[in-house]
């Protein structure tokens, strides 16, 4: 082999891994927005419609997209993966959030969704049976009772939990093991055909949850606000996990999942700009423990893998 093939063949997975990181950032990216523009549409539109609503729609383009691209139907085995895609990034984080931020802020809220990246890497580790050090376990803990804390304390008068604090847990998870087992099977399928089959798996229940919505109260919904919904649509719950997915696929995916840690720093800086909430230093110093606790946590495991 020539000194050319040789650094060639060296530089190949320098340059994958760095394609990785660059479309996670671009997924990430898009994933900021999605926080502020659910409480924007969340002014006037139901919770239940923007959840199951932006799903319908989605899933109307990717059936689409199958469709022209003549994609092969997935195995019985990869179908009962899907669902568990589905379940937690179609209809789970959707969900769990939009009926979180009826009653609390945006920028509140993505101080909890902080804890997605560490969450996602405990997925991960028990999805592929991994034993990582106790560093691991440590900083993922910790990262879990500063969001909790951080969530206590800012319910007002005597420290507790609210509705929405446990909705947006239950996202954390629900994307969490989504992400997990869609970056897996991205590699079977490919990037934006695992969220398309997940969205035609979800489709018959969002269409009547989005149906039964529709009665619930009058749309007065603003333009402002039914573009907010459109982006939730098209870009957060489609056109989003296309990069996103494709980053985890091209991995390493404990590297990769690292750049959610830049996501609830944007969706905080959107928020101030978009929706003018005050950040106060309780955000965020409760911001910077969580994505330094989930941070410690992923690098934990992204050095036992390499070593």
């Amino acid at each position: 082999m020539s000194d050319k093939s040789s650094v060639t063949a060296q530089s190949a997975p320098l340059l994958s891994g760095r394609a990785g990181l660059w479309w996670g950032l671009l997924g990430v990216t898009a994933f900021s927005f999605t926080l502020p523009f659910t409480r924007v549409a969340g002014e006037s539109l139901p919770a239940l419609f923007i959840g199951s609503g932006r799903a319908v729609v989605a899933a109307l383009l990717a059936t689409i997209a199958l469709l022209l691209t003549r994609q092969r139907a997935p195995t019985r085995a990869q179908w009962a993966r899907l669902a568990v895609v589905a379940a937690g990034v179609v209809v789970g984080f959707p969900m769990f959030t939009s009926f979180a931020l009826t009653t609390t802020s945006a920028s509140h809220a993505a101080v909890v969704i902080a804890l997605l990246p560490a969450a996602t890497a405990v997925a991960a580790v028990l999805r592929t049976k991994e034993r990582p050090t106790r560093s691991f376990w440590l900083f993922a803990g910790l990262g879990a009772l500063a969001a909790v804390g951080f969530a206590a304390l800012q319910s007002g008068g005597v420290p507790r939990l609210t509705w929405s604090d446990l909705l947006l847990f239950g996202a954390v998870i629900a994307a969490a093991v989504g992400y997990a087992e869609g970056g897996l099977l991205a590699r079977e399928l490919g990037s934006w055909q695992t969220v398309s089959w997940a969205l035609v798996l979800a489709s018959p229940l969002m269409i009547v949850l989005t149906l039964t919505s529709v009665p619930q109260q009058a749309f007065s919904a603003t333009p402002v606000q039914w573009l907010a919904f459109a982006y939730l649509a098209v870009v957060s719950m489609f056109l989003g996990f296309f990069a996103w997915y494709r980053g985890l696929a091209l991995g390493p995916m404990a590297q990769v999942s690292q750049v959610q840690l830049v996501q609830p720093v944007m969706s905080i800086a959107w928020a101030a700009m978009l929706l003018q909430e005050q950040l106060s230093w309780p955000t965020v110093l409760g911001g910077i423990t969580v994505i330094a606790c989930a941070g410690l946590a992923v690098r934990t495991r992204l050095g036992r893998r390499r070593r």
